[in-house]
């Protein structure tokens, strides 16, 4: 069994009709979420999110990958390495 991390997601939504989905899957996954905090910067259009998770490597993988999909949004993780 892989070892739980702690990590922190930086999402970048670039068009707002990407949001709904990105709190979709957000919300399929609230059993990872430590918590988050969400920025709208309506000056140039875009939402930041950050979310922390306590999960397997693998898991927070799945996410940010699923996350990435979505068209109009970046993410990054950074992982603990303990």
């Amino acid at each position: 069994m892989e070892e739980k991390r702690i990590a922190v997601a930086a999402i970048v939504i670039d068009e707002q009709s990407a949001a709904v989905e990105v709190n979709n899957v957000l919300h399929e996954n609230t059993d990872i979420i430590i918590g988050r905090m969400g920025l709208p910067y309506r000056e140039r259009g875009i939402s930041l999110i950050s979310v922390a998770l306590d999960a397997t490597p693998d898991r927070i993988s799945s996410l940010t990958g699923r996350l990435g999909q979505i068209s109009g949004v970046s993410v990054k993780a950074a992982i603990s390495k303990k």
